[in-house]
Parts: structure tokens; sequence; C-alpha cells
């Protein structure tokens, strides 16, 4: 069978690499063929190769509503209500998922967002009613455009934990507090495949509010603090490594002195250096030492995610404070410039979480 009748197969494959990923569901559902096709690795990796791939910054974002008047002019800001936004970065499209089933109130405050593939993973964070801890598992496919429930995360409530994925099948949590406020040591990894968790072995030590990173084959857990610092980050950094199911020997020194009144907000290049947004300025780590390489434009200061393009360039995206409309920067690593993206009314909501893919 001929992927598009009359056209030699390299010409009808082209057409193919070149579809915009909103249209996968469409082209899913006209034959077995071309649904067969997407689904394959290597035609995401013909789309990367080609230059036809779209990049995605993929967001956990409130909703933006009008401030209510209520008697003698007072004002109240409603309840925040948090949706799946996504900003296409090659055109500053920007869009919103379907709603993940069941859930009326929005996403749970303080999930995690991670890719997997062609999948969005959304994991845990707080009823947003109840406040209850959630160890909820949503999984989105972009080649479907439908949402399925994943087998809950085991090990009791866990809230405020690192995630990171390897991109292609695993993702990976570690840290965080359980219900009573104790700080976890804990560790998890999940098969968005095979719907299957398995327990890492535990850290070296506790690790509350942590960030992390997956990078040269190592899920790498930043900072974060133990149950008895309550906020007192640390400088430390663990990393596990999967191919030998054991975590390194704790970097005492990790982060400098100055990054460390919360965990920075972190992100790792092709080409091995490590990028963090801190405070006002953006770090590099190269030769095991930080080094700041610029400041941050004060409207994005309070830094809700940050990714490494294909092209090298940075994208960070936050706002000036808590409240303040969101925006969104590309930095040129080859001039140091900032480069602010188009910024639309209805996507200024507040962040919680992001993740990057590449479709």
């Amino acid at each position: 069978m001929e992927l598009i009748p009359d056209l030699p197969e390299t010409v009808a494959y082209e057409c193919l690499l070149r579809a915009s990923y909103q249209q996968f569901p469409l082209m899913a559902s006209v034959c077995k063929l071309w649904q067969r096709e997407i689904r394959l690795s290597d035609f995401f990796r013909h789309r990367k190769a080609s230059g036809h791939s779209q990049e995605l910054v993929v967001l956990s974002q409130a909703r933006v509503d009008p401030v209510k008047e209520l008697g003698s002019g007072n004002k109240t800001i409603p309840t925040p209500v948090y949706r799946i936004s996504v900003l296409e970065l090659g055109t500053g499209l920007r869009s919103e998922l379907p709603p993940v089933p069941g859930q009326s109130n929005g996403l749970p405050l303080f999930c995690r967002l991670v890719s997997v593939g062609s999948d969005l993973v959304v994991l845990g964070g707080l009823d947003p009613v109840t406040w209850r801890t959630s160890d909820s598992v949503f999984v989105f496919s972009f080649l479907t455009s439908t949402w399925r429930v994943g087998n809950s995360m085991p090990g009791g409530p866990r809230s405020f934990f690192a995630c990171a994925s390897d991109s292609q099948r695993n993702v990976f949590v570690a840290g965080g507090h359980d219900e009573d406020k104790n700080a976890m040591m804990s560790a998890l990894m999940y098969d968005v495949a095979e719907d299957k968790w398995a327990f890492l072995p535990d850290m070296g030590r506790e690790r509350d509010e942590c960030t992390a990173i997956f990078h040269a084959g190592k899920f790498h857990v930043i900072g974060g603090y133990a149950t008895e610092e309550q906020g007192q980050f640390s400088k430390t950094a663990e990393s596990f490594d999967v191919t030998t199911w054991r975590w390194s020997s704790q970097a005492d020194e990790f982060l400098s002195s100055e990054m460390i009144t919360w965990s920075p907000i972190c992100a790792a290049g092709e080409n091995g250096d490590l990028y963090a947004c801190c405070r006002h300025d953006l770090m590099v780590m190269r030769d095991d030492t930080w080094h700041k390489i610029g400041n941050l434009p004060a409207d994005v200061c309070n830094v809700s995610y940050v990714a490494v393009r294909r092209s090298g360039k940075l994208v960070v995206i936050g706002s000036a404070r808590y409240g303040e409309p969101i925006v969104g920067y590309n930095w040129d690593m080859s001039n140091s410039r900032w480069v602010k993206l188009e910024t639309h009314e209805k996507y200024e909501g507040h962040v919680q979480a992001g993740c990057f893919l590449e479709i």
C-alpha cells in the first residue's frame, strides 16, 4: 500500500514529515499505514534531522480571569484555575490542550510536567479544592490528542518533589515531602509505555523542594532541604546512574552560596553545559564551577521555567514577581542578546511548571 497514491514514496514521506504536530490526530485517522508511520521513532528522528520538528514549551498555567468588584470599591482575585497551555517556539503560536478528564476544577496545584517521546505526563500536586496531596498520573498523547489515566505514584503521599525524564521512555521522581511535612529521600521511576512504577534506591539525604534534570544518562537531583532544615536549601547534589542503578557520591558544593536561597531553575544543553536561573542572574557551569554569563530581564527574573533549544538558544519563562504577567524571552548564546517573545493576554497567567517537547 502506498503512503499517498500516485506519489513516489520519498515524496509522500516528505509530505508526512512536514505536517504540523496539530495534524497528527487527523493523520492517524486517515489510514492504518499513516497511523503506524507516525508512531515510529524513526519518523520523529527524520523530522528532527530534516529540520521539520517543532519545539514546544508546555506549561501548567492559570487562566486569566478579570478581577471582580465588591461593595465599597473592594476587589477580589478569584482562586486561579490551572490548565495546560502550549507555546510553539518556531511560530509563537499559543494554544490550550483539552482539559484532563475528571478535573473540573483544573489541574492539581503544584503538579509536575515532563515529556516522554510524544507524550506529556502530569504527576502529583494538590487537589485545588481540598488541598489534599494527589498521587495522580495523567498522560496526554500528542499523536491522538487524548488523555489517559496512568497508574498512581506508589510510596504514599508526596508533594514538592523533583521530576525529570529521559525523553524516551522513563520518568524519574525524587524527594519532596509527605503529608506530615517530613522531607523524603526516596525515589521512583515510571515506565510510561508499560504504565509501571519501580522504586529506586534511596538518595543519600532528604531533599524537599529540590530540582532535577536528566542529562548524559543520569538523573541529577539538586538542592532541597532536610526536615530539620526547613527552607535552608542545601548546596549539594547527587546523580542516579541508570546503567549501574546506583546513586553517585554526594557533591557537597554543587551550588554556590549565592544560589541557595531556593533551588535554582536549571536546564541542560546538548553540548554538556548546565544552565541555571537564580535571582537576577543567568549562570552556566563549566569545569565544575558556576559562572555568571548575563542578567535576566527585569520582567522575567521570577523564573518559572527554562529550557535549551536545538539551536542553542535559551528560552526563559517567568514574571517580574508573583502576580505580574508571565512573559518569555529567547537568549542567543552567540551574541548574549535577549529577544522578548510575543505576548497574549489569554496566556499571561501564573505558571507553576513546564516542560520542553520536540515533536
